[in-house]
């Protein structure tokens, strides 16, 4: 049987991983994925065989795993978070189209749902979640979208919000959002959500640390209802 699982381990730490992924990566002979997260379920796979690729080498990975598998080998490909939120179950479906090989893919918890329990309860209401990577998305509409969020009072949970080449990219979204909130909307800022090395902080959109967030940051913007509880972020439901 080609079978190829496509497996969101969650944001690092194996205690975060659900049965369904261990038992999938425990089913599998050989193990796809960025070399980083390859790391953090080392000790779920030793023996087997693995493939590793740096950033950007998402096709690569893909097109291996499925080499792998055309070969007669039970191959998984991993993502942290939820394969299916910026993971790598969109390019696989889209690669596997037209072969015979069975695909299952194996939801995880994503770090956004992660980061907000460590905050407290900010996603209680509706919400959106914007990667301001640009590397796939156009600048233009990522900016679009952060207003059109903003305006319709979202929380946002943001993604990849700074690197060495966009350094300016959080503030300029700062810059939209605060067009449509007050500058007192409380802002959680979770780096390392559910690994080792996690920091949490809490603050509001006038007094972000832009120089303390990068590519392993969360940042959870109220809406126009979030509040502060005993140190906790609160989006009310409305149950009363």
């Amino acid at each position: 049987m080609k079978k190829i699982y496509v497996i969101g381990i969650g944001p690092g730490g194996l205690e975060h991983m659900t049965e369904r992924a261990r038992k999938a990566i425990e089913e599998s002979d050989v193990i796809c994925g960025y070399t980083p997260y390859i790391e953090y379920i080392k000790p779920l796979i030793e023996g087997k065989e693995v493939f590793t690729s740096g950033m950007t080498g998402e096709i690569d990975r893909c097109k291996k795993c499925i080499e792998l598998a055309e070969a007669g080998k039970v191959a998984s490909i991993i993502s942290t978070g939820d394969a299916g939120v910026y993971g790598m179950a969109s390019p696989m479906l889209e690669l596997l189209e037209g072969k015979e090989i069975e695909v299952e893919i194996v939801p995880g918890i994503s770090s956004v749902l992660s980061a907000a329990a460590e905050l407290g309860a900010p996603l209680t209401h509706d919400f959106a979640v914007i990667s301001l990577s640009d590397l796939l998305t156009d600048y233009d509409l990522i900016m679009k979208r952060l207003s059109l969020a903003a305006e319709g009072d979202f929380v946002i949970a943001i993604y990849n919000p700074r690197s060495k080449s966009r350094k300016d990219h959080l503030e300029e979204g700062v810059k939209e959002i605060r067009k449509f909130r007050s500058g007192g909307t409380p802002v959680g800022i979770v780096k390392n959500s559910g690994r080792e090395g996690r920091e949490i902080s809490i603050t509001d959109l006038d007094h972000i640390d832009y120089e303390s967030v990068d590519m392993l940051t969360i940042l959870i913007v109220g809406n126009s209802t979030t509040k502060l509880v005993e140190g906790r972020i609160i989006t009310p439901r409305g149950y009363w």
